[in-house]
């Protein structure tokens, strides 16, 4: 088997006093979706900010392509290829949606300056994002937000792009959507890990599951045995998605 692109061992990370991951360990292959759930609290987040350098692991490892990057800076990760959509989305809601992407596009002072071809394929995953070009993003609906904070992620092609919660509080049009240009991105060269807490959203999606439970990982295996077995889901997530669909 290949060397997977993401690999966390052993991590640890704390946030003030507080101790959250608890010794992560956490494999992503290239090329899939893999999709990180658990409750609230359980430590998803914070993996995501650890991967990003937003937040420094304490201990353990985090290694991209093989090169641990565990003591880079966020710019210096943000370079290597990743991206990162926070659940908070991350848009500047003053500005254009034109001059988010633009911000976006890393050396691109004007829209002329992103590549036309991937813009416009940008826009056919997204249509509300051409057609609000214009518009202030603080003005588009929380789905509309969403939408341009993925598209911001993508506008450059990226090796793998971390997304915290992309179907939440979307209506199920929306989702549909999401699910639409997530599947999308999978036919590219991108590597995907979301973390997720509609298991219905992230089951249509997802290739590998880990699930979190207090700052661990206490199960990893493919998506579809977790979906088959709701035995499975209820011992680790306390629901069975029978009674989510």
């Amino acid at each position: 088997m290949s060397a997977p692109l993401l690999r966390l061992e052993g991590v640890h990370t704390y946030i003030g006093a507080y101790h959250i991951l608890h010794g992560v360990d956490l494999e992503v292959a290239q090329g899939d979706l893999s999709v990180l759930l658990g409750r609230n609290g359980a430590g998803k987040t914070t993996t995501l900010r650890t991967i990003m350098g937003l937040w420094q692991a304490s201990q353990g490892k985090v290694s991209f392509q093989g090169e641990e990057i565990s003591a880079r800076s966020t710019p210096e990760i943000a370079q290597r290829g990743i991206a990162y959509v926070p659940e908070s989305m991350g848009i500047f809601s003053d500005l254009s949606v034109r001059e988010n992407m633009i911000l976006a596009a890393r050396g691109a002072r004007r829209a002329e300056d992103i590549d036309a071809k991937r813009l416009e394929w940008i826009f056919g995953l997204f249509p509300a994002i051409k057609k609000f070009w214009q518009h202030p993003a603080g003005l588009l609906s929380g789905g509309q937000k969403q939408m341009l904070a993925v598209a911001r992620s993508i506008v450059e092609p990226r090796k793998l792009l971390l997304v915290d919660e992309p179907s939440k509080g979307l209506a199920p049009a929306i989702v549909q959507n999401m699910i639409a240009a997530f599947r999308e991105l999978k036919q590219t060269d991108t590597t995907i890990l979301l973390v997720e807490q509609n298991f219905n959203f992230a089951r249509q999606l997802g290739d590998r599951v880990a699930v979190m439970d207090g700052g661990r990982i206490v199960h990893a295996g493919s998506m579809a045995e977790l979906a088959d077995d709701e035995g499975l889901q209820q011992r680790l997530l306390g629901l069975s998605l029978a009674a989510h669909q």
